[in-house]
């Protein structure tokens, strides 16, 4: 397993260069199977061509991000972390559609590092993926990132570098609409995240952990029903299991809701012991931008006692939904409107099938403070972005698919083996498997998840629609033995990663590449 990830992290490191006689020799050979003449690399004319014809305000919005080590403290203990810009969410973005977002990156980290620019149909070398859309931006090095903005909503930016996203380094991106529909007096930007680096260890540590998987020697049974502290060493080497999280369950999850444990839930990188506060006015009508920031851990979140009005999933609009609470998979982003009363209220998050919590408050009217204690539970109507319908202005045309793909998420907690179609993602062959395109066609992709774990997958450069006039996406959750299906425009040339967005899972190898080809 050590070897594997060694591979992975040369592979994240690698050159675009060195990619691009990758795909070349991969299609040099048609006597093994057929092969393409060759694969639209971000360095193609048609990438500056296809960032041409998206619309231009004329107006250019900058931004810096400084990457590197901070100093802090969660839950009464100091500790060392890396951060953009000092903090533990990074500088909230903003810039309107039509924009020209320049962000100019300086890596002051010990090692390499890129940000990827999450839920964004941008231009393929802007996409912060190194080894497959640009070179890792090296320590003590600098890289400007510029693209146009084409569509209002919620998005996040990241580094796509190892786990480092694990730590603090991601910050919210919110694209405007200058004329915007919703109506609204107030919104708050939300971001909830799962935190131990520096607490109980780093999360290279626990990929290290993990990736040994869990050798039981075949008492398999026993497992079932442990609570989250029961599985405190590997029954049969005896090896302290420090991170892996056993006994997690939720039944709207499907089974098994995570894999690690979290010391802290943090909203707004804030703890519960210290929550963050919003000021309002009775009457007001708030936009909640939700964003789920983690690594290995699903959010409910609600209001308890109030309904919210889910209005968007992943940055585009749905068909209006009340619901009690909202469930995010690590990547999704959810907007809710909520009216305000005359009283402070909680903005709950929960960690779905985990121990803890994360909250803020809603301040208004005379009184400021909660009432009574944080409720353990939220019931009544629970959704998420699946179970949404697309609002009549985001469908896609109808049109039959003309080009098809299977993807089967493989693997298990056992052997710690997460893979796509049966195959861990390997870094030396980017390539095989790859599922491959040309521009202009209508893809429908037939998702399964053959595991007994559920799996956020997001999709790089695009959105796509769930059938039956589902909601427009960019990462979805797929219970175990769940298929879902979405169509989405081979309208972004280049070379798409699609993974799912547990940064574990991803690790591991739960990933692959939608490749444009000529």
């Amino acid at each position: 397993m050590t070897s594997s990830l060694t591979t992975r992290r040369t592979f994240l490191g690698a050159s675009v260069g060195s990619l691009a006689l990758a795909g070349l020799a991969a299609c040099a050979d048609p006597a093994t199977s057929p092969q393409p003449s060759g694969r639209i690399l971000p360095t193609d004319p048609l990438v500056a061509e296809y960032e041409k014809r998206r619309a231009a305000s004329g107006t250019t919005v900058t931004h810096r991000l400084s990457a590197a080590p901070l100093e802090t403290s969660l839950q009464g203990r100091g500790l060392t972390t890396w951060g953009y810009n000092d903090g533990l969410n990074g500088p909230l973005l903003r810039a309107q559609i039509g924009d020209l977002l320049k962000v100019s990156v300086a890596n002051d980290l010990p090692e390499d590092t890129s940000v990827h620019w999450h839920g964004l149909a941008l231009r393929n070398d802007a996409d912060g993926v190194q080894g497959v859309t640009q070179d890792p931006i090296a320590a003590g090095g600098r890289y400007t990132y510029g693209f146009r903005l084409s569509h209002p909503g919620t998005y996040w930016y990241h580094s796509h570098f190892d786990t480092q996203r694990e730590r603090a380094l991601y910050g919210a991106l919110i694209v405007e609409d200058p004329n915007e529909p919703l109506s609204y007096d107030q919104e708050w930007v939300v971001i909830l995240d799962d935190w131990l680096d520096g607490i109980t260890g780093t999360p290279q540590d626990v990929v290290e952990e993990l990736s040994a998987g869990m050798d039981m020697s075949g008492d398999v049974e026993g497992m079932a029903g442990m609570d989250h502290g029961s599985m405190s060493q590997d029954s049969s080497s005896g090896m302290p299991m420090k991170h892996m999280l056993m006994g997690a369950e939720s039944d709207y999850l499907g089974g098994d809701a995570g894999d690690v444990k979290i010391p802290v839930h943090l909203f707004n990188s804030r703890p519960p012991s210290d929550p963050d506060t919003f000021s309002s006015t009775p009457g007001n009508r708030i936009r909640l931008r939700l964003i789920n920031a983690a690594g290995d851990t699903a959010y409910r979140v609600g209001i308890p006692g109030q309904e919210l009005t889910i209005t968007h999933t992943d940055g585009f609009p749905v068909q209006p939904r009340q619901a009690d609470a909202v469930v995010l998979g690590m990547g999704e982003r959810l907007d809710v409107l909520i009216t305000l009363g005359d009283h402070a209220v909680p903005v709950l998050a929960l960690p779905e099938g985990k121990t803890g919590h994360a909250y803020g408050i809603i301040t208004a009217g005379p009184k400021t403070t909660l009432s009574g204690r944080l409720p353990q539970t939220l019931g009544g109507t629970v959704l998420d972005g699946s179970r949404l319908k697309a609002h009549e202005s985001v469908l896609l045309p109808p049109k039959d698919p003309t080009r098809t793909h299977e993807v089967r998420l493989t693997g298990s907690m056992m052997e710690y083996d997460w893979g796509i179609n049966g195959r861990r993602f390997d870094p030396a062959n980017p390539f095989e498997g790859a599922f491959e395109l040309r521009l202009d066609e209508r893809v429908r992709v037939t998702m399964t998840n053959d595991t007994d774990m559920w799996h956020p997958m997001h999709l790089h450069g695009h959105t796509f629609q769930l059938a039956d006039h589902g909601a427009r996406k960019d990462t979805v959750i797929i219970k175990p033995r769940q298929t879902i299906i979405f169509d989405f425009e081979a309208d972004n040339p280049g070379q798409w990663l699609t993974h799912c967005h547990n940064a574990y899972h991803a690790e591991a190898g739960m990933m692959g590449v939608f490749s444009y080809i000529h």
